[in-house]
């Protein structure tokens, strides 16, 4: 039986974007069979390609930026001054003949150029333009520069986050714009959809502040219901107990059995089944109160956990109870089950190659395939200009030269 395609073979992506918000949406569409073309200034090319950490090949070679890679493979690299009359002509070339441009600029910027969506629309109607900015494309604070840090202060993750009666803290991942490019590739999905039906694109337009705030749980609810203003509360829930960190004897776990059969089941785990019928402690609700939980809960899991290790811990868990180890990144990147679901993938970067994260998207049929290697800079001119925009050798060498490419 033939193979079935992957579901977005036959789609070309001009990958205008640097860093993360972009690179990372256009990557997970390369991944899934779309035809990605990471477009760069010839000389001024993602500037994250100077991010360590730096592969090395075996001879010892820097080989490049394993960061760019993460978030890189897949894609064709092609070189284009976007800044020269000739290649903003080139790219509306490619852009006639694509299905998807995504690019990261601020506000504004495209348009100076002539290659914002209202001028690109009227050379391919079926084009799907992403924009990717800090605060979108419209609104007061459209214009403002922005990083990730930008959108997680903005959007109030900074705020909730650290410990009571510290100040703010920063979360530890870039979640800013990872969320916008999560967001920005089930947009994109969506209008490829519309196309489908109706044969028109239309502009995704995607905010990191708007993403942000989407993560910010109940925060929001809380304050237009209640009025509660959310505080950072460390490791613990604001509704759920216990549920949070607890330190063990070489490390710390991650202990959630908040409702009533979690801690009955918890309570038979740890070999004191008498716990559940204990009138001060048998009800969530009663387990939640400050002061019960201080003096009776607490006591209770230090008993259980701080003479165990992390993995004598989740053995004991097992499939029973919400136990887990708060593992750091060595444990995370030797850890069997993720290594079974195929997380950690060879990226090829020039003479080496690097291992990162893969695809969590897991299709039945057509999985995506996350192999292809990161481009170098215009590795891939010959096969995006001569290939398939179909220019000749000569027009070629004149890009070249002039510095269009």
């Amino acid at each position: 039986m033939e193979a079935r395609k992957r579901p977005l073979e036959g789609i070309t992506v001009l990958d205008v974007t640097r860093v993360v918000a972009g690179p990372y949406s256009a990557m997970m569409l390369a991944d899934l069979g779309a035809t990605v073309i990471k477009v760069e200034h010839p000389t001024e090319p993602d500037y994250v390609r100077s991010f360590p950490p730096f592969a090395s090949d075996s001879d010892g070679r820097s080989a490049g930026s394993a960061y760019f890679a993460q978030y890189n493979r897949n894609k064709l690299g092609a070189s284009l001054n976007l800044k020269h009359a000739e290649g903003r002509e080139l790219f509306i070339e490619m852009a006639r003949k694509a299905d998807i441009v995504i690019e990261n600029f601020r506000p504004g910027t495209m348009q100076k150029l002539g290659l914002d969506y209202s001028a690109l629309k009227e050379v391919n109607a079926r084009l799907i333009y992403c924009s990717i900015s800090g605060f979108g494309q419209t609104g007061p604070n459209s214009k403002r520069p922005s990083y990730d840090s930008t959108a997680q202060a903005a959007g109030g993750l900074w705020s909730m986050n650290g410990d009571l009666d510290q100040a703010p803290v920063r979360m530890g991942s870039i979640i800013g714009d990872l969320a916008a490019s999560f967001y920005a590739t089930i947009g994109i999905l969506a209008a490829l959809r519309e196309v489908d039906r109706t044969g028109l694109g239309q502009m995704v337009d995607i905010s990191q502040q708007d993403s942000v705030v989407t993560m910010t749980e109940s925060a929001i609810v809380n304050y237009t219901v209640d009025g509660v203003v959310a505080k950072p509360l460390g490791s613990g829930h604001p509704f759920a107990r216990p549920y949070g960190q607890y330190e063990c004897k070489d490390g710390y776990v991650f202990f959630g059995s908040y409702t009533d059969k979690l801690w009955n089941d918890s309570c038979h785990v740890f070999g004191e089944p008498e716990l559940i019928d204990d009138t001060e402690i048998n009800t969530m609700v009663k387990r939640f109160d400050d002061e019960i939980y201080n003096r009776r809960i607490k006591p209770i899991l230090h008993r259980w956990f701080s003479g165990r290790t992390k993995a004598e811990l989740e053995s004991m868990a097992g499939d029973r109870i919400a136990l887990t180890p708060i593992k750091q990144i060595d444990e995370v990147v030797a850890d069997p089950h993720l290594r079974a679901r195929d997380m950690f993938v060879p990226v090829l970067l020039a003479s080496a190659t690097v291992e990162a994260f893969g695809s969590p998207i897991k299709l039945s049929e057509t999985p995506p395939i996350v192999s292809g290697k990161a481009p170098e800079i215009g590795e891939d001119n010959l096969k995006v200009y001569v290939d398939w925009l179909g220019l000749s050798s000569e027009r070629i060498e004149v890009l070249r030269n002039t510095g269009v490419i």
